[in-house]
């Protein structure tokens, strides 16, 4: 018997011994693992954010995001986002932080919460090498300008009297737009201008006249973010042990200049913005809504006219006893049907004058007329295939009767096969159509 319980509390010490191992080894794992925060960024803000040739995320906001958590003890995973986007997105609770370049403002900061800022940057004006015009933004008045959706330039460009502000989603767009000179003027973040002069196909154009404004970049997060401690803890670390002043050193070959703690002025929002404010801002945006609908049932009515058009031809081409036209009209669908639309809207809006302008002669594209060729374009290789279809589905018998009758081949098209074809096929066809140019 005493050998027996021996044994038994042998046993017992050895599981609790095993049991009490496990407890710490969970202890353990938890305690060496990193904390990991999803940060937003948009790879289209060169050199801040922006993917190389091979597809890899880069840039300076890139490197420092990675840095602080390194010195904060976080990992960092990157979502991509829409620059505009990238505010509700914190706000929704989506997201951690951004890394976008964001320049810190009153009205955000009463969206979002900043951390110290991390950059020191300014507003500049980009014009054509020959315009010698534009100084500052007084000889701005009544002129085109181009800017990035959601930046501080939109901002300021909004404020000049009879200005016809022009948005893109991507800086680099609203500088190609100036070389081909559709606006007069682009206003942009000076890195960035300079760095996309220096580094893209953008001769012809410089920065005029001196920095707009001073502004400083923050990293946001959701108001009261608990995490915000941890960035500013990593942040003030790399700015202390030179990590910081490497990085900077890395991407714009000069040294920083000093940051500030904070911004005077700027007073962070503790309280979430509450409905009223939601609301305030739904009202303000509807007038820019209804332009927005009006432009686009403008576009659908016009594209689905010329497309329909266009598309009746060349289903009939694609019929035709010659086979060169035959041949003509099968590259056109094949072409315009296999590439998607938003390249073709950018062939045509950005690369035929490019290409024109390549070879001496001065020409532009209204943006939308642009977007009419496109439309309608694309639609017409759609209600080709239609029409082709449609055609080819009524009976032989029909068209043997009308040949005994003696009619032609064009009577017989024009009277009997496409009438019919257009009965059968057509009306529901083209109605998904106009449906899908509404959406685009």
């Amino acid at each position: 018997m005493t050998q027996f319980y021996k044994v038994k509390w042998l046993r017992l010490i050895i599981l609790s011994l095993s049991c009490l191992l496990l407890v710490l080894t969970v202890s353990l794992s938890q305690a060496t693992e990193q904390k990991q925060l999803k940060v937003a960024v948009e790879p289209v803000f060169a050199p801040f954010e922006f993917k190389s040739a091979t597809g890899e995320l880069q840039g300076f906001d890139v490197d420092l995001i990675r840095a602080i958590g390194e010195a904060a003890g976080f990992t960092v995973e990157f979502q991509t986002i829409a620059f505009d986007g990238i505010i509700p997105a914190l706000q929704a609770g989506t997201v951690d932080a951004a890394v976008g370049a964001m320049t810190i403002t009153p009205e955000r900061a009463r969206a979002v919460s900043f951390s110290r800022p991390y950059f020191k940057a300014g507003l500049a004006i980009a014009v054509q090498t020959k315009n010698q015009n534009i100084r500052s933004l007084d000889d701005l008045q009544g002129k085109k300008i181009a800017v990035q959706i959601g930046t501080t330039g939109a901002e300021t460009a909004k404020k000049i009297p009879n200005a016809d502000v022009r948005t893109f989603n991507e800086a680099v767009l609203a500088l190609q737009e100036l070389r081909n000179g559709n606006v007069d003027a682009v206003i942009n973040d000076a890195p960035t201008t300079l760095y996309a002069l220096r580094t893209g196909n953008l001769s012809g154009i410089r920065i005029t006249g001196d920095f707009l404004t001073e502004e400083y970049y923050g990293i946001p997060t959701p108001l009261n973010s608990q995490n915000l401690p941890l960035i500013n803890q990593g942040l003030t670390t790399i700015l202390n042990d030179g990590t910081y002043q490497k990085i900077y050193q890395k991407w714009f070959n000069t040294q920083p200049p000093p940051l500030p703690q904070s911004i005077p002025g700027i007073e962070q929002t503790t309280q979430p913005a509450n409905s009223l404010q939601f609301l305030s801002v739904i009202f303000n945006a509807l007038p820019v809504l209804l332009a927005g609908a009006l432009v686009t049932l403008a576009l659908a009515s016009i594209s689905a006219f010329l497309g329909l058009l266009g598309g009746s031809l060349l289903g009939i081409a694609r019929l035709s006893s010659l086979s060169w036209l035959r041949w003509i009209a099968r590259a056109y669908v094949d072409f315009f049907r296999g590439t998607p639309l938003l390249v073709q809207i950018f062939m045509i809006y950005f690369g035929i004058p490019a290409l024109i302008q390549s070879l001496g002669i001065q020409f532009t594209f209204d943006r939308f007329i642009a977007a009419v060729v496109a439309l309608s374009c694309n639609g017409a290789a759609y209600i080709a295939e239609i029409v082709r279809a449609g055609i080819q589905s009524i009976e032989l018998g029909q068209s043997e009767a009308a040949r005994s009758l003696g009619l032609n081949p064009v009577q017989t098209m024009r009277y009997l096969r496409s009438c019919t074809s257009f009965n059968k096929g057509l009306p529901k066809k083209e109605k998904s159509e106009r449906k899908g140019v509404i959406k685009i």
